[in-house]
């Protein structure tokens, strides 16, 4: 772990943490050869890769509405009663985000709206492999639904026996998700975007993936969310903060995925110390020991003023910022996916049940994009209605604008409506 303070960092020692490299270029050819051959082979291709990749020969693709329905009846109730619990709070979180039609006469005889339609069709990714992500089921599906699509299918890779995790399966049903399928990785994201014979072609794509599902994402040519790559939280706190409370979420971020990166910022060498510390004891307990050991690599301990912490962590533009300060510091931080204010905050109360979504940009795309929310999954459409008082009133600078641009058809749109 690197340990200095921020000014004592050199040029490049700031570009490697500001810069999280995704390797897109490196998976390329890969993914580009799997993304034609499903586009062309559809089912076949499918078969084929999740037998290569996932090392499940499936025959349906589709999971029944029996296996799901099992799912849910077999899974233990405690554990039902808290997915339970989390859709209902995420759904309460996403319905507060809702836009709504609205009409407004501006001037007499115009009338400016807006209309707000859904798509009619979603696939949600929800990661699989090292680990079984069923509260993302209910993040992808949740939104989508309260926006009013109609069609939210999801693909998740299968086990090496064919089937899909149960506790994923309950996810998919209690979020509202209308068929599940058997397919992860490239060739998931390959069969919602062009279509086969058994999975439906989509109108936008969300979810999170490693490298080769984010580069599929941004490949194929089809509307997606956001890039959502490995994941990621900085930590700012200052000597208020608890040592063994910011240790904790950094080793539980860097559970996810051997890429996945914990900083703290923090004007505290004491603090510091101690947190690397904790951090080197908590690991070491973990069921993930491993890929923890090789995400903490990569993470670094800096320090310097509060100020330096909130310049870095705009320039950072973190998926997860955590703050732990006396000072209130929000209205400072310009660019963060998701914001987890005081010590009894942690990112895991967000990947779960407070209510907020945890598909969120990484790789300091939060400077520029928002994380997933109901705006994905809907148009808006802007509405005129006008009358000839209202058009009068406007023509002779539509008339005026047209001409100079030498549209004068446009211009004749107009002037043969109000001679």
């Amino acid at each position: 772990m690197l340990f200095k303070p921020i000014a004592q960092l050199s040029v490049i020692e700031q570009e490697r943490l500001l810069i999280r490299e995704t390797a897109l270029k490196d998976v390329l050819a890969p993914v580009t050869s799997i993304l034609n051959d499903v586009k062309e082979k559809g089912d076949s291709a499918i078969r084929k890769y999740t037998l290569q990749f996932d090392k499940a020969s499936i025959d349906e693709i589709e999971v029944s509405h029996h296996d799901i329905h099992e799912a849910v009846f077999s899974l233990d109730k405690k554990l039902l009663t808290y997915l339970k619990k989390a859709s209902l709070n995420i759904k309460a979180f996403h319905e507060a985000q809702l836009q709504k039609d609205w009409m407004k006469e501006f001037s007499p005889g115009i009338k400016l709206g807006q209309r707000i339609t859904p798509l009619e069709t979603a696939g949600a990714y929800v990661p699989g492999g090292r680990a079984t992500y069923p509260s993302t089921a209910l993040m992808t599906v949740i939104p989508a639904k309260v926006a009013g699509v109609k069609n939210v299918i999801i693909c998740t890779p299968p086990k090496p026996d064919g089937t899909v995790d149960p506790l994923t399966l309950a996810a998919a049903h209690i979020a509202g998700a209308n068929r599940v399928f058997r397919v992860g990785g490239v060739q998931a994201i390959a069969a919602m975007a062009y279509g086969t014979e058994t999975i439906p072609k989509v109108d936008r794509i969300v979810g999170p993936g490693n490298v080769y599902v984010t580069a599929a994402k941004m490949y194929c040519q089809v509307s997606i969310d956001f890039p959502a790559g490995p994941s990621e939280v900085l930590i700012i706190a200052d000597d208020s903060a608890r040592a063994d409370f910011i240790a904790s979420d950094m080793v539980a971020q860097a559970e996810h995925d051997p890429n996945a990166v914990s900083i703290l910022v923090t004007p505290s060498v004491e603090l510091a110390k101690k947190v690397i510390h904790e951090i080197t004891a908590q690991a070491k307990e973990g069921d993930r020991t491993q890929i923890i050991q090789r995400s903490l690599e990569n993470a670094a301990i800096l320090t310097g003023s509060l100020d330096e912490c909130i310049e870095f962590s705009n320039k950072y533009a973190p998926e997860h910022l955590e703050i732990m300060t006396c000072e209130d510091i929000l209205d400072k931080i310009k660019h963060a996916g998701s914001i987890f204010i005081g010590s009894y905050a942690p990112v895991s109360a967000g990947d779960y049940a407070s209510g907020t979504n945890h598909v969120l940009p990484t790789a300091g795309y939060a400077r520029v994009l928002s994380g997933l929310n109901t705006d994905h999954f809907i148009k808006r459409s802007s509405v005129q209605i006008i009358e000839r008082n209202g058009l009068d009133a406007i023509s002779e600078t539509i008339i005026g604008l047209a001409e100079a641009e030498g549209l004068k058809a446009h211009a004749n749109a107009v002037r043969i409506r109000t001679l």
